[in-house]
């Protein structure tokens, strides 16, 4: 019977070819050598290769809530794209700053998308009113896959009765529409599937929560020392 990181060992070999044809066979631990990193961070490596984020973008996104979040999950080694749902690649943010888009949202493989994150500012209600975006969502939501909002986002949550019964934040002036859900003025909420957050300040804490979701505390912790960040 193989172990779980015998298990592990056989995916990671299977995309990695030149280490697929000296690894040691069969002790896990073994092969963790081979490759240089102890059991519990080769899990951790292969569930970051797993993750696959997309954050969505309009004119008028929030800057800083978007592109910290972005930055965070990449550092954090997990794949994650920009996407425009504006038909153009260049958009440009609530402060007039314009970012280049990894990808339009109508060429989105959205089948390897495990993380579904929308960012908040005056373009919120664009990200609202786009019909396959809002496809998009339900399917996620539907399917128990991880949804983040920030800002004003958590809004398009409440619109569509995702939040009820859960604990969830959002922009001060739009608690009231948190539709049925657990009204809460931390900087962050976890509940399920559904990572929440109030605004731009709590940007960094929004990604470390995303992080924190996916890939653990202590990974998310690792990266706040990293970057010389207190989460108190």
């Amino acid at each position: 019977m193989y172990s779980r990181y015998n298990i592990l060992a056989i995916l990671y070999c299977a995309e990695q070819s030149e280490c697929a044809k000296n690894i040691p066979w069969p002790l896990a631990d073994k092969v963790c050598r081979h490759i240089g990193i102890n059991a519990p961070d080769f899990e951790r490596r292969i569930s970051i290769k797993m993750e696959k984020a997309c954050i969505f973008f309009t004119d008028g996104f929030e800057e800083i809530e978007a592109l910290a979040v972005v930055d965070l999950l990449r550092r954090a080694n997990i794949d994650t794209d920009m996407v425009s749902i504006t038909g153009r690649l260049d958009v440009t943010g609530s402060h007039g700053i314009s970012v280049h888009m990894d990808q339009l949202f109508e060429n989105v493989d959205f089948d390897s998308v495990t993380l579904f994150l929308l960012p908040g500012g005056p373009g919120t209600k664009d990200l609202e009113a786009h019909e396959g975006l809002m496809e998009k969502l339900d399917a996620f939501y539907k399917a128990g896959k991880t949804i983040g909002a920030i800002c004003a986002a958590p809004s398009i949550l409440g619109h569509k009765g995702m939040l009820k019964g859960r604990r969830a934040c959002a922009y001060p002036g739009y608690e009231s529409q948190l539709e049925g859900a657990y009204v809460s003025y931390h900087k962050t909420e976890t509940d399920g599937n559904i990572i929440t957050a109030r605004g731009m300040g709590c940007a960094i804490d929004f990604g470390l929560a995303i992080i924190e979701k996916v890939q653990g505390e202590e990974a998310a912790k690792e990266l706040a020392q990293a970057i010389v960040y207190s989460c108190d």
